[in-house]
C-alpha cells in the first residue's frame, strides 16, 4: 500500500499539532516517523490509520494501483500502540479467535502456531489480566504482524520489552512484515526501527 500525504495539517482548539506535512509512504517499505514523546508522532499515526481527521491537506491510499477510501482503510491495516488496550477478561484463545473473526491469519498461520511464536503456549487459557506487561505487548504485536494485511502502524512497539522481548519483535518483523507497508513511530529509531529505509521527523512540521 501507498500512503501519500499533501501538505497534513492537525490541530486541536488554536495549537497546531503539526503543520503542511507531505510526504510519501512507499509500498512495501518501512518508515518511521521520528520524535520526542508529546511531538505528535502518534497524533500522525491515527490521522494515517482514519482515527482521526486532519485539520488541513489530503491523505490518499492506493492498493494494488487502487485508490482506497479513508472510511475503508480500516479494513487493510492493524495498529499496535500504547493507547489500544487488550481486553483483559479474555483468555489468549479468547483473544486470539476475537481479534481473527475480523482479520484474516497470514498465509500457513493458526492459532498453534502463533502461540507457539508468543513462546509462551502453556498460557492459552490464562486471562490476559494475568499477563505481564511484556506478555501483552507481546500478544499486542503477534495479532497486529500475523494478520493479513497490507498496513502495519506500529507506535513505540518495544514498549514494555526487555532485550529479550525487544529481539522477539526484530525477528518476528524480520520474517512476517516483508513485501508489507510498515509504519513506526520512535523515539528510539536505532533500536526498535533501524530497519526502516524511509524517515519522517515530525518535529520539522511545527
Amino acid at each position: 500500500m501507498k500512503i501519500q500525504l499533501e501538505q497534513i495539517g492537525k490541530k486541536f482548539n488554536t495549537e497546531w499539532i503539526f503543520r503542511n506535512v507531505s510526504f510519501e509512504f512507499e509500498e512495501h517499505t518501512a518508515s518511521v516517523i521520528l520524535g520526542r514523546n508529546g511531538s505528535g508522532k502518534s497524533t500522525l499515526l491515527q490521522v494515517i490509520a482514519g482515527n482521526l481527521h486532519p485539520t488541513a491537506g489530503k491523505v490518499s491510499y492506493t492498493l494494488d494501483k487502487k485508490n482506497i477510501s479513508g472510511d475503508e482503510i480500516f479494513q487493510h491495516l492493524t495498529m499496535v500502540a500504547p493507547y489500544l488496550e487488550l481486553i483483559e477478561d479474555f483468555t489468549l484463545k479468547e483473544m486470539l479467535e476475537f481479534h481473527f473473526s475480523f482479520k484474516r491469519y497470514l498465509p500457513g498461520h493458526d492459532m498453534a502456531s502463533l502461540t507457539d511464536l508468543l513462546g509462551f503456549p502453556a498460557m492459552k487459557n490464562k486471562q490476559i489480566r494475568k499477563f505481564s506487561s511484556g506478555m501483552k505487548q507481546r500478544v499486542k504485536l503477534i495479532l497486529a504482524i500475523l494478520s493479513d494485511v497490507p498496513l502495519l502502524l506500529l507506535d513505540e512497539p518495544t514498549m514494555n520489552l526487555d532485550k529479550t522481548g525487544i529481539d522477539w519483535y526484530l525477528e518476528l518483523l524480520g520474517k512476517f512484515g516483508t513485501n508489507r507497508t510498515v509504519i513506526i513511530c520512535s523515539n528510539l529509531h536505532q533500536t526498535e526501527s533501524a530497519f526502516a529505509i524511509k524517515s519522517l521527523q515530525i518535529e520539522d512540521f511545527k
